[in-house]
């Protein structure tokens, strides 16, 4: 029941649609007891017409041809009221299932960026658009099915036991039986394989989502056979619980289906003792057709009693995972969010721990960027410099200290009034299938075209749309162009421009860029960064030289802090890292057997 609440609190204004499709199942599924009756009534007058106590044979005949018109209209009613059933729970379901998608999506764009570091895309939408669809189909075939599966054994022991009780108990045994088997099949292993199914479908839909996006890097360097084996291993894993879960079934299912439709082998023989025992022929034949017309609708009633239990397990399983998913932390707004006053960023005595982990990625940082003034982190990789830049826009959430902006915690920000201050540019290009004017203006969508053509000038990137037979409304994706990584970064940084925030935050940008590339996203660099405050973030040493300030970060905490030229003659780690790149910078390849 606490499965069925919170999916009608889904329902909105349809929550009424439920009882009405669960009322209107059950008159369906009574009215369709009334053929079987009416049936049987029509064997009975052909009985006693035969045995000449029928009246008049044209009597007999006419009463026999409107029990039938009744039965054919109580069918017709049957499946009329069972379409306007369905009707009614589907448009409740639909409107379940969309709120659900909308609900769960609202609270997947709260979360603070650092969420989609630890979930994957293809497993956020197999979580939110499956499960949805597994709770629609509960909704909008099984539940109508409710009132019905307890209902109609009712009515019909109430019936078979008012015509012939000893008859009665015969039909109840079969059902005993296939409901002692049901109960095994349903129990805690039952449950227990739900729960592993669902498990096993998320990993396969994970593994096929990753191994699809990596095909170039699988093709690049031959690994098909190696990259395979992760989604080898899911489909195995599946294949394998799936077919002991079957064994499982084989027995069991086998017993239930010989049970369930073989009324008859449990009937018969009874009716053969009591037509001895009472000597009255005609009256236990024609209640024996009763009831080998009526109890079918036994076994209809215990499939639909499996298949509910089950379903409703499924819709118990899927809104426990769409909780789970939607569960974790989101951004919190301070109820008396404080504006920005200023620009400049100021860690305080911050650390932070990645969730899962022990090791703190930064541990009692503290550094001031002044507002309008650059500031560059280098280190080793994890030495915690993307870290830094993430806690800036509150992808996470410091776990000690402050982070301000304005000398305002930016927790105590409203969080879109710090995502409008802040430009990214990161080393990881993320282009929509779109075209180039609606990548750039993504920043920006009511952006003049004066205001764009500014931007691609200032990012360096006009030569990339002058090459472009559409220009800008040229589309980036099979359906349209490719750009190299240094031509995709121009774009982005195009798009950072435009935006024309006071805080930009440059993490390895120029990480996939080639050399002319490189040379045009640091005069796009200049630009951007002109009088703003600047986090930079970069491997290549020579394109943090001009900062007006370097952040050697080591195993989390801050080693070293100045201009270049005073950390040069500190003879310290940043010392080592210059030459390091220097020397890196020299290196040649040769030929085996030649002299460098």
């Amino acid at each position: 029941m606490s499965t069925l609440k919170k999916l009608q609190s889904y329902a909105g204004n349809r929550k009424a649609l439920f009882p009405v499709s669960m009322a209107l199942s059950a008159a369906s599924a009574l009215s369709g007891l009334l053929p079987y009756v009416l049936i049987w009534l029509i064997i009975r007058e052909l009985f006693e017409a035969g045995g000449g106590t029928a009246g008049s044979n044209g009597e007999g005949g006419q009463r026999i041809v409107l029990l039938a018109w009744w039965a054919v209209g109580a069918a017709v009613g049957n499946v009329v009221i069972y379409f306007a059933a369905l009707m009614s729970s589907h448009l409740a379901a639909f409107r379940v299932e969309s709120n659900i998608r909308r609900e769960a999506m609202r609270k997947i764009v709260a979360m603070p960026l650092g969420f989609f570091d630890s979930h994957t895309g293809g497993r956020i939408r197999k979580i939110i658009d499956d499960n949805a669809s597994t709770t629609h189909s509960f909704l909008a075939h099984q539940l109508p099915d409710l009132a019905a599966t307890a209902l109609v054994p009712v009515a019909v022991i109430a019936l078979i036991f008012a015509f012939d009780w000893r008859l009665g108990i015969a039909c109840l045994v079969p059902i005993a039986i296939a409901l002692t088997l049901m109960s095994f099949s349903m129990g805690k292993k039952g449950r227990k394989f739900m729960h592993s199914y669902m498990n096993s479908l998320e990993e396969m839909n994970t593994e096929a989502v990753e191994y699809v996006r990596g095909i170039p890097v699988v093709k690049v360097f031959q690994q098909t056979i190696f990259s395979f084996k992760n989604f080898h291993r899911s489909i195995m894993d599946y294949r394998r619980m799936v077919v002991q879960y079957c064994k499982m079934w084989e027995k069991p299912m086998s017993a239930y289906t010989v049970v369930i439709n073989g009324f008859v082998f449990f009937l018969a023989p009874v009716a053969i003792l009591l037509t001895g025992y009472t000597g009255n022929v005609a009256s236990v034949l024609l209640n024996f057709f009763l009831f080998v017309l009526i109890t079918p609708v036994f076994s209809g009633c215990v499939m639909k009693s499996m298949y509910l239990s089950q379903a409703m397990d499924q819709a118990g399983q899927a809104m426990e995972r769409l909780e789970n998913l939607t569960s974790y932390q989101t951004l919190k707004v301070h109820k008396r969010a404080k504006p920005v006053n200023g620009y400049d960023i100021r860690f305080d005595r911050v650390s932070f721990t990645y969730p899962d982990t022990t090791k703190k990625a930064l541990d009692d940082v503290s550094f001031h960027v002044p507002q309008g003034k650059t500031v560059a982190l280098v280190g080793a990789s994890g030495s915690g410099k993307t870290t830094v830049a993430r806690l800036v826009a509150r992808f996470w959430e410091a776990g000690e200290g402050r982070v301000l902006a304005g000398g305002v915690d930016v927790n105590e920000i409203n969080p879109a009034e710090l995502m409008q201050s802040v430009s990214f540019v990161f080393q990881s290009t993320r282009l929509f299938k779109a075209t180039l004017l609606e990548n750039i203006r993504y920043a920006k969508p009511d952006a003049t075209p004066e205001e764009v053509d500014r931007a691609v000038n200032m990012a360096q990137c006009r030569d990339i749309i002058d090459r472009q037979p559409l220009g800008l409304n040229a589309r980036i994706g099979a359906e349209g162009t490719y750009l190299s990584g240094g031509e995709q970064q121009r774009i982005l940084l195009a798009r950072a421009m435009l935006k024309n925030a006071p805080i930009v935050i440059l993490d390895e940008a120029t990480a996939f860029a080639d050399p002319e590339s490189e040379h045009l996203i640091y005069k796009a660099f200049a630009a951007l960064s002109e009088g703003k405050t600047t986090l930079m973030i970069a491997h290549r040493l020579t394109s943090i030289t001009h900062a007006d300030n370097v952040l050697v970060l080591d195993s989390g905490r801050i080693a070293e802090s100045g201009t270049h030229e005073e950390l040069i003659h500190q003879n310290g780690l940043y010392l080592k890292m210059w030459n390091e790149y220097r020397q890196s910078v020299r290196w040649t390849l040769r030929k085996e057997g030649s002299h460098a």
